[in-house]
């Protein structure tokens, strides 16, 4: 019988329920007024600056729900379970017509979101492939083809919840459509495990 086997996937966890809604509406709270540094993806996007998780008891907070699901995915990047550190962490306030460009972030291994407000339908996290990749030169698109996970240049993610979080590796390419309906307001992290190993070399890490 035929098969067909997905080579080297790329893992994307989507975590419901990650924070509780009492911590979510602290944070949402405490950190908009404070997300005064503008964007230069939209003038309608602003962020806090970019903070360690003991810098706020909120984030310290946030942090500590947030590990055992680090540790869950780091498995799944690395083949072991190791602790992980957040060394940055930030809130982002997209208000209406605003966007976020197509981006990764540099000097982490995973990255994550955790929705602190309801989303629109149109500006869900948008996924997809790095550019300049191993794609074809030539591509098939028109008004007849059915893209599927081997042929799609980008993957919308899954409608959120406010206190779900999604964790990714740090090099996907992802952005934000324009926002069409009320203020939506994210926390976003980066991550690095303490340790690397590779036959007796070791890189160590500080969060």
């Amino acid at each position: 019988m035929d098969e067909i086997i997905g080579l080297f996937p790329v893992p994307f966890m989507r975590a419901p329920a990650t924070l509780e809604q009492a911590l979510v509406q602290d944070l949402a709270t405490h950190f908009s007024a404070l997300a005064v540094r503008d964007n230069n993806s939209s003038p309608n996007l602003s962020h806090t600056e970019m903070l360690r998780p003991g810098d706020s008891p909120l984030f310290t907070e946030a942090a500590a729900r947030i590990a055992p699901k680090l540790t869950e995915f780091g498995a799944l990047l690395f083949g072991e379970q190791m602790p992980w550190a957040i060394k940055e962490m930030w809130v982002n306030l997209l208000d209406q017509g605003g966007r976020q460009a197509m981006h990764n972030h540099a000097n982490s291994f995973i990255s994550g979101v955790v929705y602190l407000t309801p989303t629109h339908p149109q500006s869900q996290t948008v996924f997809m492939k790095s550019p300049g990749g191993t794609d074809f030169a030539f591509k098939n698109e028109h008004a007849g083809t059915q893209p599927g996970p081997y042929s799609s240049d980008k993957w919308i993610s899954p409608a959120p919840t406010p206190g779900d979080m999604v964790l990714f590796p740090s090099y996907l390419m992802h952005a934000v459509p324009p926002n069409q309906g009320k203020r939506r307001i994210t926390m976003a992290f980066n991550a690095i495990p303490t340790r690397l190993e590779s036959w007796g070399y070791g890189i160590q890490f500080s969060g």
